[in-house]
């Protein structure tokens, strides 16, 4: 997919590649899903396909009504029974999204089958919400296009909207109308989720009162379409929330800090070093291809001589690798692999497990564990990691390895034999051959693979944070949990690292909430 027509890929623990909004679900929900929670057009048509060369059908003919839609309305049945958080218990409610543009005709048959499956369900449960976009027009909110459906409503940050749809009494209306409050709850998840309201009343509301911003400059190449970074995005502001910061986001094209920028009569070349040099932090994220690589490593450069806080991600890890070789181990033809396949010191490299050939689904996907390296105790990042809780596997959390599996341990054996587990999305690796002459240049693999052979983290010891990391740690930031990379990252950024390495547990300023 591409990130410029459909905004970012999100990757899941199982290596599922699907549409961002599931990356929003998971986020506001605090839940872990599946591939099998995405379903397409392409994967239920394949679903129907099979079951009829299998011989399901016996023979008779296939169609849209009721082949397609029974097959929409039996997937829909079968993954809603799937726990999604830490309880494993069978989900009480699903929220289903019928995504795409109605009237389209690829949305006809699923459209039908959530209409079936009204029938399906059965009285008290089933409810519809009308979702609709108020598009904003020279600075004026048109309600045009959703025939007065919905009325304008403005809130100071989405994270206030959960509050503004209690205060017009949604949760008594689904109450209602799913009749709820038939349900036996465990007063211990009542306990619990009713703290997790207060946590995020409390985080949110107090964003309102905060007057300290951090300028963060994302140096990327999709720059046209802010949904291209939509996790990194959110990531930022899950870390300036807990640093009690306000964020100034600015997005560089990172092909406007190159060389051959310089002659552009849009003097976009210094308008974009301008934004770079007044930013209190640096991030590149991930990214294809060898448009505004250049750029990328110039930033990095930057940062790197400058002290300015730097975090790459995935690409932005390997740019802080070749930037270095370049300018510090003195190696000038040092490159990727992919940006460009003669170079002579190829300090990136494919991953030799990789199909080269065949792009989808074909690169390195979902949770693994990375492990940190014995001598890496004064790492900052490890520090943020060792604060995590170790009550479950996500988010970075810490846990050991027992014959051959993976577990979550008690805190204090966590900080003797760290690993922790991020997803990852990648097919090209820090070349092998070259790690020997990088490190002897003090640029430090923190962490590695399983089998000690894949380089995971960088850490500069002697810089405020200069920090990258192969994995993508934005798919498991929450509101409530931030991303350590990313906080660690932005608490640099606005002076405050120090006091959340200090601080045991790294809390809010919320009681009892660890993030």
């Amino acid at each position: 997919m591409a990130p410029t027509e459909h905004g970012e890929v999100f990757v899941l623990d199982d290596g599922g590649e699907v549409d961002l909004d599931l990356g929003n679900y998971e986020r506001y929900l605090n839940i872990t899903l599946t591939r099998e929670n995405n379903i397409t057009t392409g994967k239920i048509y394949q679903h129907v396909i099979e079951r009829e060369r299998r011989g399901d059908y016996l023979g008779r003919t296939v169609q849209v009504v009721p082949h397609l839609t029974d097959a929409i309305q039996d997937w829909i049945q079968r993954v809603a029974k799937i726990p999604v958080d830490d309880t494993r218990e069978e989900p009480d409610v699903c929220i289903i999204e019928l995504g795409g543009t109605v009237g389209d005709i690829e949305s006809g048959p699923f459209i039908e089958a959530l209409r079936q499956l009204r029938r399906r369900a059965g009285k008290d449960n089933f409810l519809q919400c009308h979702v609709s976009l108020i598009p904003i027009v020279n600075e004026e909110q048109k309600t045009k296009p959703t025939q007065q459906a919905i009325k304008k409503q403005d809130v100071s940050s989405t994270y206030h909207v959960p509050l503004l749809l209690e205060q017009q009494g949604l949760v008594p209306l689904l109450r209602n109308i799913l009749q709820l409050s038939s349900l036996t709850i465990a007063p211990m998840l009542a306990h619990q989720g009713s703290k997790t309201w207060e946590a995020w009343k409390s985080l949110t509301m107090s964003q309102d009162i905060v007057r300290d911003t951090v300028t963060i400059a994302l140096v990327g190449k999709y720059t046209n379409l802010r949904d291209s970074y939509l996790s990194v995005i959110k990531s930022l502001e899950h870390a300036a929330l807990a640093c009690s910061r306000k964020l100034n986001l600015v997005i560089v094209n990172a092909s406007h800090l190159e060389q051959d920028s310089k002659t552009s009569p849009s003097d976009e070349f210094r308008s974009a070093w301008r934004e770079v040099e007044n930013a209190n932090g640096i991030i590149v994220p991930g990214g294809f291809g060898q448009r505004g690589t250049e750029g990328m490593i110039a930033a990095a450069n930057w940062a790197r001589t400058k002290k300015i806080p730097y975090l790459g991600i995935c690409l932005g890890f390997q740019i802080a690798c070749i930037e270095f070789a370049r300018n510090v181990c003195k190696i000038q033809a040092a490159a990727s692999i992919e940006l460009d396949e003669r170079t002579s010191d190829p300090v990136i490299i494919h991953m030799p497990e990789i199909d080269r050939k065949t792009m989808g689904a074909t690169m390195r996907l979902g949770l693994r564990p990375t492990h940190f390296q014995p001598g890496s105790e004064w790492s900052k990042l490890r520090t943020l990691y060792r604060h995590s809780s170790a009550a479950t596997l996500s988010n970075g959390s810490l846990s050991t390895k027992t014959n051959g599996t993976t577990s979550t341990t008690d805190l204090s054996e966590a900080i003797s034999s760290p690993v922790i587990l991020e997803r990852h999305r990648h097919r090209f690796e820090v070349n092998p051959a070259y790690v020997k002459t990088l490190t002897s240049h003090e640029l430090s693999f923190i962490a590695k693979d399983d089998n000690g052979e894949r380089m995971e983290i960088l850490e500069l010891k002697d810089h405020p944070w200069f920090v990258g990391v192969q994995f993508h740690p934005e798919y498991l930031s929450r509101v409530l949990r931030p991303s350590k990379p990313y906080l660690g990252f932005v608490a640099a950024s606005a002076g405050c690292l120090d006091y959340v390495l200090g601080v045991d547990g790294v809390r809010n300023g919320i009681e009892g909430v660890n993030i």
